[in-house]
């Protein structure tokens, strides 16, 4: 792993100023942070924190490298706190290239090392750096993002918290497997791009329609591999300090239930929580809601049940059969955790025999199978190996 200490500075002391106070229970007390003269061991942690003031190509600004989340984060109480790290503010470098190369190169260490990277933003476009950290280690990833809108911009356009995902797009050679966005709101898109990306086999969730199917989060996320929410997705009466943020949006307990989804998921390894601005949160409201997310997301993670795929013998297997008499899709039930997913068959390179690609499902894909339908996720991941 690379020398991190090197590429952090420490924590505010105000922040831990009181910590003889705090109780035996409250994060702050159950976490190693980077304090001025003692950087956190992160050999052996399981999630590491960290903050990135990068806001060069967002409307969103920071006067100061404090984070005033962790105030509110180190004040709340867990129970068997698994092993977190906060490693503190990253130290921009002097270009923004070079900065996102840092990024980059300190989630690729941490990934690595199986290091989840927990990384509080910055502009929205810090997920490319997260992007290309997977990429340098030939990973192939999903990506969900929880965005209000899709930010692909324009081939011309330099990267930024707008662009990013277009340029995640173009970049070669592509690891992006599959790309989901959650919470999108159609006045705020294209219809062009919104036809584009599901031409692409890409997912997009209207914000009604993820409102109307909570539930059906919990596959997204046990399909993923990095999470990236712009806070922007949250309506401005939850987290004002985002000048992108609007009326309409996801409420505080919708954005903390994607977060313990997130958590819970067994595949995914990085999170992203971009686009705050505490020069505009005065009320400390949206710090506090993020603080909470980041617990949600520690409660569900210490739920993981190491069921990356499907253990066929704990399974039980229901065969749907189409009228054709020809296909067919195969699922399996977790007898252990009530989980669900798909085998999608797809041929490897060299090889005659067919194997299973497992896509983590619903119960509800397995009744629009049963009512004669493919299952939309099905179909999606079928054509990607056409």
């Amino acid at each position: 792993m690379i020398e991190l200490s090197a590429y952090f500075e420490s924590l505010n002391s105000e922040v831990y100023a009181s910590k003889d106070s705090w109780g035996i229970t409250q994060v702050g007390r159950l976490i190693d942070f980077h304090s001025e003269g003692s950087f956190p061991e992160v050999k052996f942690a399981e999630i590491a924190i960290f903050n990135v003031p990068e806001y060069e190509g967002s409307e969103n600004s920071s006067i100061s490298n404090d984070c005033k989340i962790r105030a509110s984060f180190y004040q709340l109480h867990q129970d068997k706190m698994p092993r977190v790290v906060d490693l503190g503010t990253l130290k921009l470098m002097p270009t923004r290239k070079e900065s996102f190369k840092l990024i980059q190169d300190v989630c690729r260490a941490l990934l690595h090392d199986g290091i989840i990277p927990i990384i509080i933003g910055g502009g929205h476009d810090v997920s490319y750096a997260v992007y290309k950290a997977y990429a340098s280690l030939e990973k192939y990833i999903t990506l969900t993002s929880v965005d209000k809108s899709f930010d692909i911009g324009m081939e011309k356009d330099n990267l930024a918290s707008y662009s990013h995902l277009g340029k995640m797009i173009s970049h070669k050679p592509s690891h992006l497997f599959h790309y989901v966005n959650l919470g999108y709101q159609s006045y705020f898109v294209s219809p062009v791009a919104a036809e584009m990306l599901q031409s692409m086999n890409f997912d997009i969730v209207r914000l009604g329609d993820l409102k109307a199917n909570f539930q059906e989060v919990e596959p997204v996320m046990r399909n993923t591999d990095f999470l990236s929410f712009d806070i922007s997705v949250i309506q401005n009466a939850y987290a004002h300090a985002n000048v992108y943020s609007s009326p309409n949006g996801l409420n505080g307990e919708e954005a903390c239930k994607i977060m313990r989804y997130a958590g819970v998921s067994d595949k995914l390894t990085a999170v992203g929580l971009f686009e705050y601005n505490q020069q505009l949160d005065e009320s400390n409201q949206t710090a506090q809601l993020m603080a909470q997310m980041l617990w949600y997301f520690i409660d569900g993670y210490k739920m993981r049940k190491q069921e990356l795929n499907p253990n066929l013998k704990n399974c039980i297997k229901y065969t749907v059969a189409f009228e054709d008499g020809k296909n067919e899709i195969v699922f399996y039930k977790s007898q252990s955790s009530g989980r669900w997913w798909m085998g999608v068959p797809f041929k490897k390179e060299g090889e005659k025999q067919l194997q299973n690609y497992f896509v983590a499902c619903s119960y509800r894909d397995y009744e629009v199978a049963n009512q004669g339908e493919v299952p939309e996720r099905w179909l999606k991941t079928y054509n990607k190996f056409i």
